[in-house]
């Protein structure tokens, strides 16, 4: 099957948390035959291994409501949508900007961000989720939004990043905000892809720097060289990582490049203010194969191929690690679903795990074996577009998105199972 071009279809139609903590055992309230005591709601709990539905609709597209801005309410929840960015505080608080909502009308293809955001479906809304309540912090209430910039790097309580989906985020060292491109609403109110960075810190958002118009190519510099007019060119889609020096780096995404579109596999780090283009290709027409080398040996002329939506990750060492996403695999025939495994490790890609992606070898079935049980043998089917996050081990955990499963079950078919990559095996967990 063609998975063909697409961006992020994470539907937020309800938040859920997997917990791997022992059973709490419920309190038992003491009833008098007098004065009865009103028993609470009991938190919500779970055994080892389960999932929690925590909050959010049961049903599909769903409103959301947005209650007083700055007011956690028990109310208050974030409308439906996909390709939103996520991040984590420093408390342990979730949050959560942007996305793309439920179509209006009809008649785009789901995976075609620009039909839309012509539907009136993208959001810049920003939202905290802390003590079970959800509370809008900032962004607007309506939809399609343009980007108020000000003036670059100067913080302002009115600037505000344009409407948006499939962004990377990152948090620094010292648990400030960053936000980078995505496809949305640029200054103007046209929308493309943007290469605009941001910076939240103390409740009012900057723009750091890149354009404040859609659909630029980038500034690629000299290859492994820090300069201050080196900036990637505007993607939607990408890997976003933060190491932990703070510093941040961004690998591929679907963008301009000698054209917009282009499927990338540039590699950048972002450190004391500015951009270095450290592996990759800056030009992407008409396509840009991988060059897989041989299975497990570094090479520096190793490089993944084009693509985007795929899973990411950094290790408890620092190396850089790439799963599947949807672009070009060996061959330059086609785009499809990709599930190659990539670590990129002293400068030098290596190619661990999954085919070469060539004509006979894209959109792979996965290789499941025994629930719970880590093997060689196994891996995800072909896939973009899941969610993906390491636990406090530097484990990698991945849920769904749209690919194979076991069994070829139609067009596009999407996902919900749970896997885990720890040392250098995939175990199929739920």
């Amino acid at each position: 099957m063609e998975c063909g071009s697409k961006s992020s279809v994470l539907l937020l139609a309800a938040m859920v948390l997997l917990t791997l903590a022992g059973c709490n055992a419920a309190n038992t309230a003491l009833n008098s035959p007098n004065h009865p005591i009103p028993t609470p709601a009991p938190a919500p709990t779970s055994a080892p291994n389960e999932w929690v539905w925590v909050s959010g609709a049961n049903i599909v597209n769903q409103a959301g409501s947005y209650g007083t801005l700055g007011v956690a309410a028990a109310g208050n929840v974030p409308g439906a949508r996909a390709g939103a960015a996520s991040w984590t505080d420093a408390q342990g608080n979730l949050w959560l900007f942007g996305g793309a909502g439920p179509m209006v009308g009809g008649g785009c293809n789901l995976y075609d961000p620009l039909c839309w955001a012509g539907t009136n479906s993208y959001y810049n809304d920003l939202w905290k989720f802390n003590g079970g309540e959800w509370i809008w912090v900032g962004g607007s209430n309506t939809t399609d939004q343009p980007g108020i910039y000000g003036t670059q790097g100067v913080a302002a309580a009115g600037n505000s990043p344009g409407a948006r989906l499939d962004a990377v985020t990152w948090r620094d060292a010292a648990g400030n905000l960053w936000l980078f491109g995505g496809t949305g609403y640029d200054s103007t109110g046209a929308v493309g892809y943007l290469n605009d960075l941001w910076k939240l810190s103390g409740g009012a958002w900057t723009w750091v720097g890149g354009a404040k118009v859609i659909n630029q190519g980038g500034t690629y510099g000299t290859q492994g060289t820090a300069a201050p007019g080196s900036f990637p060119g505007a993607r939607a889609g990408a890997i976003g990582l933060a190491d932990a020096s703070g510093n941040f780096w961004l690998f591929g995404g679907q963008g301009c490049a000698g054209f917009c579109g282009a499927y990338m596999n540039d590699l950048w780090e972002y450190s004391g203010g500015q951009w270095t283009w450290v592996s990759g290709f800056s030009v992407f027409y008409p396509t840009q194969p991988g060059v897989y080398g041989t299975q497990g040996t570094p090479a520096p002329g190793n490089v993944p191929g084009g693509r985007s939506n795929a899973a990411g990750w950094l290790d408890s060492s620092g190396n850089l690690w790439v799963f599947g996403g949807v672009g070009w695999g060996s061959w330059d025939g086609n785009v499809a679903g990709l599930n190659d495994l990539w670590r990129f490790s002293k400068g030098q890609w290596t190619w661990m795990s999954g085919p070469d992606e060539s004509y006979a070898n894209i959109d792979q079935l996965g290789t499941y074996g025994t629930q719970g049980t880590a093997s060689s043998g196994n891996s995800p089917g072909s896939r973009d577009s899941g969610m993906s996050w390491t636990d406090a081990s530097g484990d990698l955990w991945l849920f769904g998105g749209e690919g194979f499963s076991s069994v070829y079950s139609g067009t596009s078919p999407y996902q919900n199972d749970l896997w885990k990559f720890s040392g250098s095996q995939w175990t199929w967990m739920d």
